[in-house]
């Protein structure tokens, strides 16, 4: 006699078997509708390979395995695709999922197929192959895909292979008379995957001794092939892989572990049924037995049911009394759940359809307080603590609820059949692992939206190093190039004229492309070119981005005010994004501020300080005549200042408007609004005094403008001589004090430059510093030079 283990804790409920053992299996024939799910099992579900309007015929694929813990699915007979949407599948929240839905046309014509003759072959990876392709999982559980548990790895050898005929959930008789009629193909099917598998040590299936007519079946079909039928004594749960493990070979799996951790592979018998013909004959999983038992139905017994059946087509083959029934349920009265509409479909994990009346199972009576009794301690066949587990799921304290291995709980629902106190002790088991599993999708996500944060601001930090590495070696090179310059030998003024003349004569012959130029400075730009932006490019870029900050602040006011009168719980984000603004806007002012002092000196710079005023003019006359001189032109000038005018007299009249519309309202920010107003005004007043000035300059200068020569070339070559003439007249001393009083005003300035550089911490002080040492050593030796002479 073999050894049998015991578990701990179970129970003895009342088993309700043999209403459904009285006839044999039934085939349930054709529904006129067929409703498949896409995920039947455990693992990510298939992904449909058929268009709706398509005709498939029976065992047609018709969805596809997405991964390797996936299944494919089956037509489990012909038909025409009417859909694929979501239906409500079986589940116990009652949730829908993607199906894919059959209108079937009776003739049941299959597709072409064929099984192996022999088996024995082909190789484990063949025969796993074809196990999957027939979209097999099993049947006794979960679910589980059977080709994943098949996939053994070499360096894990297995010793036992364990079929699972326990079946020991109340009412549930599918695998029963399973056993009593098709006994061979269990065994045939036990032989394939002992063939895949390869036990070293043993083959058992496992049957409790409530179920005779099984056992001797099983026993005379197993007769000299050395696999072992054990019979134990009928214990609920002892129908779990893990406590059936237990029972037949005393191993324990660990928490969190698989049977193959202690070389052990467990299948269901109706599995391996699957497999046989899946093997043998080339037959998806495309049907299975299912048991619709309970007092509400008139004729309870087994059927064979096509996969996709509707429900409400089992209960009105069975005599279905509605108004007798106080809840169905999908799989036993332990572990089953309630469902909440009879159109769910039939899934690969269906075993049992329980339609009980009122006085077969009698709704629970209400919860009262837990007394401490250790009940559900004793009865729980995985040795848990359930009445902690129970604190800490009406506490949420989810970390201690992993500790106590909550996730070890195989829903059985023992310790709820055994509390005085009518706990719902799995529900809350139930709930709490939901929950647990959501708040580690949440930290998954979480954690990646922290990586892709972390990857852009590595990314900004690094952009912005090469940005400040640019800047750094523009001005390196600005320092470079200005100290060549200084040191660079003078060159003759009749050469510098000459050069002048000639790039004159150039740009006349050669009509100039402004827009040509300007993609030709962009594409120097992006390619790393040495050309920098101009200081007239960058007088614009500053004037056109305190334009646009200046509105974007109008209209976050605008949104401010309208947020505070509205009392909207905006109104802090609305204040932050105007804080922001003025500080955005402050920044480019202050910048455009800096720019145009920096411009200024060079700006109004008189002629007679340059070092070489012959060259000084020409450069200026050309630069009058191609339009590209750094000041903004009189005519751009006007039209700028007329619409800063326009678009400040339209704020300061929107300003107004708010203003009277807060103090109708008594606002509580009429104060802020009138300060806008005051403000406004005065910009308005500013500008219309800018404007003003202009065009009266622009009248005092039209006679000079009118006076001028149509050629200011010319002109500036006429004054270059003029000014040469004037030189060559001059004494030698005379020429040295012109130098050196030129270089002391440009010291001078110089000065004040670096002073202000310092005083606002700017980057070119450095560079300012050395121009002005060089300016005093060519002062220095202007004045020795006087001395001497």
């Amino acid at each position: 006699m073999r050894k049998i283990w015991d578990i701990h804790g179970g129970i003895h409920p009342a088993e309700n078997k043999h209403q459904s053992l009285l006839k044999p299996i039934e085939n349930a024939g054709i529904p006129a509708q067929l409703i498949l799910p896409l995920a039947q099992h455990i693992g990510a579900p298939a992904s449909p390979i058929v268009n709706v309007g398509d005709r498939v015929l029976k065992g047609q694929m018709i969805a596809e395995a997405k991964g390797f813990v996936s299944a494919p699915v089956h037509a489990p007979t012909s038909g025409t695709i009417a859909a694929i949407e979501s239906r409500v599948i079986p589940h116990p929240s009652g949730m829908s999922a993607s199906c894919i839905v059959i209108d079937t046309d009776g003739k049941d014509e299959w597709i072409e197929h064929h099984g192996v003759e022999d088996y024995s072959t082909l190789s484990k990876l063949d025969l796993v192959d074809r196990i999957r392709q027939a979209g097999i999982a099993g049947m006794g559980g979960a679910g589980f895909p059977a080709a994943v548990k098949l996939s053994t790895r070499d360096d894990k050898p297995i010793e036992t292979l364990i079929l699972n005929g326990t079946e020991c959930e109340p009412y549930i008789t599918a695998d029963d008379i399973l056993m009593r009629e098709r006994a061979a193909e269990i065994i045939a099917g036990a032989e394939i995957l002992r063939h895949i598998i390869k036990p070293n040590k043993e083959t058992l299936i496992g049957v409790e001794d409530n179920k005779p007519e099984g056992i001797a079946a099983l026993k005379k079909a197993a007769e000299g092939t050395g696999i072992e039928i054990v019979v134990f004594p009928t214990k609920y749960p002892s129908g779990g892989e893990k406590q059936l493990i237990q029972i037949l070979t005393g191993k324990e799996v660990p928490s969190g572990g698989l049977p193959s951790d202690v070389g052990i592979v467990c299948q269901n018998i109706g599995t391996a049924t699957a497999i046989y013909r899946a093997i043998q004959f080339g037959e998806p999983l495309i049907s299975r037995i299912t048991t619709v038992t309970g007092e509400a139905c008139g004729q309870a017994q087994n059927y064979e049911v096509l996969l996709g059946t509707p429900v409400q087509y089992l209960l009105d083959k069975s005599g279905f009394d509605k108004e007798n029934c106080i809840r169905l349920i999908m799989g036993g009265p332990m572990m089953g759940y309630t469902l909440q509409d009879t159109a769910v479909p039939v899934v690969k994990t269906s075993n049992c359809i329980l339609a009980p009346t009122v006085a077969e199972l009698p709704p629970p009576p209400p919860a009262q307080a837990c007394i401490r009794c250790g009940m559900c301690a004793e009865a729980c066949p995985v040795s848990l603590l359930p009445q902690q587990m129970y604190w800490f799921s009406r506490a949420q304290e989810h970390e201690k609820l992993e500790n106590h291995q909550l996730f070890d709980c195989i829903e059985c629902g023992a310790c709820s059949y055994v509390c005085p106190s009518n706990i719902p002790l799995v529900q809350y088991y139930r709930a709490s692992k939901a929950e647990i599993r959501q708040a580690q999708q949440d930290k998954i996500k979480a954690e990646r939206s922290k990586e892709r944060f972390e990857a852009r601001t590595a990314r900004l930090e690094q952009e912005e190093a090469e940005k400040e590495a640019k800047r750094a070696a523009r001005m390196a090179a600005a320092k470079a190039k200005a100290a060549a310059a200084a040191d660079a030998p003078e060159a003759s003024k009749a050469d510098i004229i000459q050069a002048a003349l000639e790039r004159s004569k150039a740009k006349k012959a050669e009509p100039a492309d402004p827009a040509q130029a300007a993609i030709a400075r962009a594409q120097a730009k992006r390619d790393g070119g040495a050309e920098e932006e101009s200081p007239q490019e960058k007088t614009e870029r500053l004037q056109k981005l305190l334009a646009s900050a200046e509105k974007r602040l109008v209209a976050a006011k605008e949104k401010l005010a309208l947020a505070q009168e509205q009392q909207s719980d905006n109104a802090d984000a609305f204040a932050t994004a105007v804080s922001k603004t003025e500080e955005k806007l402050a920044a480019i002012q202050k910048e455009l501020s800096e720019h145009q002092a920096n411009l200024a000196p060079t700006k109004t710079e008189p002629a007679g300080e340059s070092a070489d005023p012959a060259q000084a003019a020409i450069a200026r006359a050309l630069a009058k005549r191609a339009g590209a001189g750094t000041d903004e032109s009189a005519e751009d000038k006007t039209t700028r200042l007329q619409n800063v005018v326009a678009t400040t007299e339209k704020r300061l009249a929107a300003a107004q408007q708010k203003l009277a519309l807060a103090q109708e309202q008594n606002d509580a920010n009429v104060g802020a609004f009138a300060t806008g107003v005051e403000k406004t005004q005065a910009k308005l007043d500013a500008a219309k005094k800018e404007l003003a000035d202009h065009q009266a300059t622009l009248g005092a200068n039209a006679a000079a403008e009118q006076a001028a020569s149509d050629d200011p070339v010319q002109a500036a070559i006429e004054r270059a001589k003029a000014a040469r003439e004037a030189q060559a007249n001059m004494s030698e001393a005379d020429k040295i004090k012109q130098t050196i009083e030129s270089l002391e005003n440009r010291i001078a300035k110089s000065k004040e430059k670096l002073e202000a550089a310092r005083a606002a911490g700017d980057d070119k002080a450095e560079i300012l510093a050395d121009s002005l040492a060089k300016l005093e050593d060519k002062l220095a030796a202007a004045q020795q030079q006087l001395s001497q002479t």
